[in-house]
């Protein structure tokens, strides 16, 4: 290990074991890892829960947690991760400890210092989502082969800008880029025939864990 995670902690709001639900790494079973804490109130937002309260941990105590579960997939997530500066480290020792690890982040805060063996899973956020002027566009700079951006599609305007977004930024020669309809507010079956209209390079996804669960997502 290249530091010391002595003293380092976090507020956690929850750990639990369960399936993937979105991004390329959909249904392998993940511990997931739920930091406290958001500075986003994007409208669709399924985490409230997780903007405030949770416990204080220490770092390896939540590695030692994470190891309870015979799993080589963990995923940190929110509320928004990066909100907490002692995320960075975790990420760190999480890689050292052996997990391929994924963080999911709003993209409104600097992902340069992630650690590259990270799979950053990178939300751009829409109009409809009352976040997208909150959007770091350097983010796309600090992206590999590996990651993912993620769009959460609300309406068709939605969709146009995402697509604008997308041939603009020529985001598909970045990495993998994920369009997903707001449980709710888009038919699945309206966004797969626009897809598929303009010839998109893009993955269509649908949150499994809803599909299976419910809110419940699979806790």
């Amino acid at each position: 290990m290249s530091f010391s995670a002595t003293g380092v902690s976090l507020r956690i709001s929850e750990i639990f074991y369960s399936l993937q639900g979105e991004t390329s790494r959909v249904g392998l079973p993940t511990v997931f890892v739920r930091l406290t804490g958001c500075p986003l109130r994007c409208n669709y937002c399924d985490t409230a829960y997780a903007f405030t309260g949770g416990q204080s941990m220490p770092l390896q105590e939540i590695v030692d947690e994470v190891q309870r579960h015979s799993t080589q997939y963990v995923t940190v997530t929110g509320g928004e991760p990066l909100a907490q500066k002692n995320c960075l480290p975790l990420l760190r020792l999480l890689c050292d400890s052996g997990y391929q690890v994924s963080l999911e982040t709003s993209g409104a805060l600097d992902v340069s210092a992630v650690d590259r063996r990270v799979m950053k899973i990178l939300d751009i956020k829409t109009p409809a989502s009352g976040e997208a002027e909150k959007n770091l566009w350097s983010n796309l700079d600090f992206l590999n082969t590996q990651d993912e951006i993620k769009f959460v599609l609300c309406d068709e305007p939605d969709y146009i800008w995402a697509r604008k977004i997308l041939l603009e930024k020529n985001l598909s020669a970045k990495c993998e880029v994920l369009f997903s309809p707001a449980q709710g507010q888009m038919s699945p079956a309206d966004l797969a025939g626009w897809i598929l209209r303009d010839h998109l390079s893009v993955r269509m996804q649908l949150q499994l864990h809803k599909i299976l669960w419910g809110n419940e997502a699979g806790r």
